[in-house]
């Protein structure tokens, strides 16, 4: 019995580290394209919110409204601009500009992971990365 719970701990906690690494890498993401568009001091922390909050609210608006054909994605994609406008000063231009530099960003991190670590992750709260 004591077996099947130490296996079931490692599950979980395997999938805690996971979870954390995909979040902070897509905050790295954020955090590069805020930086290199709003152009001041934005701090991780906020990349960090706005990555979790983002991938929540894609997640929301995907369920319920993916299902419409170039629609539904669309609107996710705009939801997901809307929590980076939401987080950063400069309007809907600067955040979708952040939220391209981000899926860059993490799609360079995610693919060094993948060629010098041998890790495949993917990074929360980027979509497309």
């Amino acid at each position: 019995m004591s077996e099947l719970l130490l296996q079931a701990d490692a599950g979980l906690t395997s999938s805690i580290v996971a979870f954390v690494i995909s979040l902070l890498i897509g905050a790295i993401g954020i955090h590069i394209g805020a930086t290199l568009i709003i152009d001041r001091d934005v701090g991780f922390g906020r990349a960090v919110f706005t990555a979790l909050v983002g991938a929540l609210v894609w997640a929301l608006v995907s369920f319920f409204l993916g299902w419409i054909p170039l629609l539904g994605p669309l609107l996710a994609v705009i939801a997901w601009i809307g929590v980076i406008n939401w987080q950063y000063p400069g309007g809907w231009f600067a955040a979708a500009a952040v939220g391209v530099i981000a899926v860059i960003a993490s799609a360079v991190v995610l693919w060094l992971l993948g060629t010098f670590l041998g890790v495949g992750m993917d990074a929360l709260g980027v979509p497309g990365a």
